[in-house]
């Protein structure tokens, strides 16, 4: 698939596991209650729902929390109210906005850069109208640059 902005065609990322079912090489005392409390504790430390998953394929070997607890990490994470206000890929690119910002305040003729922050805040917008509309966000949510330091909280 291409690109939203470019013709280019993007990088790929990977390969979610091949069956939806438990595999047997998994340690047996890894239930649905043991997964669900790790989710809870990585995120009580900071971790975004991302970094939860990776933590967990990467230092425990969970190829996928659905399979084993049953509920995907925002479920579980929205059941114990630990869920950000703001979305995370939301979230992400307004902090690429805003080091974008910081970038130009220096680099006032850097015109690749404004350009660049110019495409980042149309995708915002785009996704903040979808979160909107799907009531992830509050109707009256705004994004608003000099607001975006209160929003990465």
């Amino acid at each position: 698939m291409a690109r939203m902005h470019t013709r280019r065609k993007g990088q790929s990322g990977s390969n979610r596991p091949s069956t939806l079912r438990v595999p047997e090489w998994m340690d047996k005392e890894k239930d649905a209650k043991w997964v669900e409390d790790k989710v809870i504790e990585l995120a009580k430390t900071g971790n975004t729902p991302s970094m939860i998953g990776m933590i967990l394929r990467d230092q425990y070997g969970v190829p996928l929390v659905k399979v084993l607890a049953g509920k995907k990490v925002m479920e579980i994470l929205r059941e114990n109210s630990l869920q950000r206000n703001v979305p995370e890929d939301l979230r992400n690119m307004i902090a690429r906005a805003q080091t974008m910002r910081r970038h130009l305040e220096d680099n006032k003729k850097d015109f690749v850069t404004k350009r660049g922050l110019q495409l980042v805040e149309s995708k915002i917008h785009r996704l903040s109208k979808y979160y909107r509309k799907t009531r992830v966000l509050p109707v009256d949510w705004k994004y608003s640059p000099d607001q975006a330091a209160i929003l990465l909280r």
